[in-house]
Formats: C-alpha cells, structure tokens, sequence
C-alpha cells in the first residue's frame, strides 16, 4: 500500500491548535505500517471522552470543546481517521472504505487500550465510532452521537438504485451549488440527494475543505464570501485575500490533491442503498444496537439537512435511549462543534454525571 505523510511543517501556526501529537502504528491487512494521529488532552485518570470527527474534517473540529472539556475535569482524546489531519493517508481510491476505516480504528483502540470511555461521534466519525462500539462493547460506557447515523437501506427501491448509479457513473460533475441545492432537498430521495455530495466530492480533485468548512461555519460579510468564491471560481482560493484562519487550518492536511483521497473517496462508501459492499456488518451493527442497554443520547443540530430525522432510528430502536434528555443543539448547523461548542460539552458533561 502506498502511503503518504503529511509534512510537520503544513501544520506550523495554526490558530487556537496548541495540542501536543500522539502518533500509534498499526499494520494493515497487507503489513503496511501505518500511523494514526490524537490528541490527548487532560488527567490521564479523568473519565475519557473519545471524540471522533468525520469528511473532510479532522481533530481540528474539537480545538473549542477541548478546553472546555477538561476544564470541567474530563479526559479528551481525538484521533485523525487515517486519510485525514495528521494521520497518515493512503494513496489511491481503493484503499477506502467503511469497512477498512472500522478496522484501522478498531486496531488504534486496542493498541491504546482505552477503557470506561463516553463516545462522541458526528458525521463520519458516527458511521465509524458506532462500529467500533459494536466491536468493542467492554471498552464504552456511554454513547453520545450528533448529526450522524447508522445507515442501514435493504430495500432501496430498485428505480432509485438505477437513477443513482446513472447519475454517478454519466452526468456532469455537480457544481458546488447545484449540489448544495441538491442536499438541502432539492432532490426527490435522499439516496439521489446524497449522490451530488458523493460525486462532487469524487471527481472534485482539489477538494476545497477549506472553502466548505469557512462557508458553512463561519459567519463572514456577504463581499467576504463573494471574493473568497470568486477566487474559489478561478482556482485560486488558496490566493484568496481574505482566506482565513479557518480555511488554512482545514487545508493543511493536504498540501497537494494527492493527499486528498479519504476526503474524495470515502463519501461514496455511505451505504444509502440496498447495493452498499458494507450492508451486512450495518445489519449486524444494528442488531447490536437493538439491545443496547448503555446510556445513549442523542443531540443533534437544529439545522442540517443532511442528517434531519438521523436521531429517529436510535431513538426507536436503541433502548439505552430510553428516559435520557435528547437534546437539540440551537444554532447548530452540521458541525455543531464548530457552531455550538459550548452548549454540546455542557450536553455531554450533564449526560455523564447523570449516568455515572
């Protein structure tokens, strides 16, 4: 497997990140060494809250809550998924998929061999965190999960299927609005919706994380964005004049597209239908969560249409749900981390002391 390593030096100066880096080798199923990147932040014998980021983010999401977190006397440790941050990222498309992700993250947990931990996931870092739990149940006491899921879709309808499949193998790449417009319900079924994100991503080959994260999570003047997407437009927003702190530090993993196929490539490892390579260990996984007696709460935003309706399964089939306060998190658009930091660890603290 070809493996590369983003340079130290992509990530000198960035702002409000002055974590010390925790690197963990592990082999993959051809021996390939590869190294996984987290932070561990707080008392080593503090009750540990693992938090788990997902596409096309890294452990730079938490760099708010952190502080916050061990403030109020917790433990906080926060991996980079490989392909992501400063772990280390496989080369080529086929090295991704949900079931390799489950994998490499199953093996840095027992190589760390965490126990006793409150589980936080959200986006990707839900998909893969509920697997690991799955796999792992002796190490988790208690779940929290936001804007986030268990996809599990058996009986995607068969036309459904045939327009997606259509869509990604023989239209056009979706510009960024047609897909924005496309995820906030201007499609007819999730799964087509879901697509646009899927093949924009895919053949995008120099994913603007950046862009994407400073667009829908930082509050800017109407002149700002429009400079930022004009130069976006010409392919030059790294020359962007008023590009900021934000958008270099979602960047920095990635000094150049050939570091960016876990963010390309792993949208399209969603299982959204029937003919997902991930359906059964989604089924087995629910048929874990369908006797979950942990404590599980739910506390998704208020303004994502991505993952709207995400919470309804859990709460209908987990029982560890059962009496918990889910919450909705105001003013929390699909990184909640980044749009309400503060009011999610308080959420989590409560959910931990209540559950002790």
């Amino acid at each position: 497997m070809k493996i590369l390593r983003t340079p130290d030096s992509c990530f000198e100066g960035l702002a409000d990140y002055p974590f010390a880096p925790h690197y963990t080798t592990i082999k993959t199923a051809d021996g390939s060494d590869l190294r996984i990147h987290h932070l561990d932040e707080g008392d080593t014998d503090a009750p540990i809250i693992l938090c788990m980021h997902g596409q096309p983010v890294w452990s730079y999401l938490y760099r708010k809550m952190i502080p916050l977190l061990v403030a109020d006397g917790f433990r906080v440790i926060a991996p980079d998924l490989p392909g992501y941050g400063k772990s280390d990222k496989p080369a080529t498309r086929e090295d991704y998929s949900y079931n390799l992700q489950v994998d490499w993250m199953n093996a840095w947990l027992r190589a760390n061999d965490l126990g006793g931990i409150t589980f936080f996931g959200q986006d990707w870092g839900g998909l893969i965190g509920l697997r690991m739990i799955a796999d792992n149940e002796e190490r988790f006491e208690r779940v929290v999960i936001s804007n986030t899921g268990l996809p599990y879709n058996p009986d995607t309808p068969d036309d459904v299927v045939a327009e997606v499949e259509d869509f990604r193998a023989n239209k056009p790449t979706p510009t960024l609005p047609e897909m924005m417009q496309a995820l906030s319900g201007g499609a007819r079924a999730q799964a087509i919706a879901f697509a646009y994100w899927q093949k924009f991503c895919w053949e995008t080959e120099d994913l603007p994380a950046g862009f994407l994260l400073s667009m829908m999570t930082e509050q800017r003047s109407k002149l700002a964005m429009a400079i930022d997407f004009a130069f976006y437009r010409l392919g030059l927003r790294k020359l962007s004049p008023v590009r900021t702190a934000l958008a270099k530090a979602y960047d920095a993993p990635f000094p150049d597209n050939s570091y960016k196929m876990g963010p390309r490539a792993m949208p399209s490892q969603v299982p959204t239908m029937k003919t997902s390579p991930s359906l059964a260990a989604q089924a087995k996984a629910w048929e874990f969560f369908s006797q979950y007696q942990k404590p599980f709460l739910c506390a998704f935003g208020d303004d994502d249409p991505v993952s709207k309706g995400g919470d309804l399964p859990f709460l209908d089939r987990v029982p560890g749900t059962a009496g918990q306060p889910h919450t909705t998190i105001k003013g929390g658009g699909h990184f909640v981390q980044e749009d309400n930091p503060k009011e999610l660890c308080q959420v989590i603290a409560a959910f931990i002391r209540a559950n002790s």
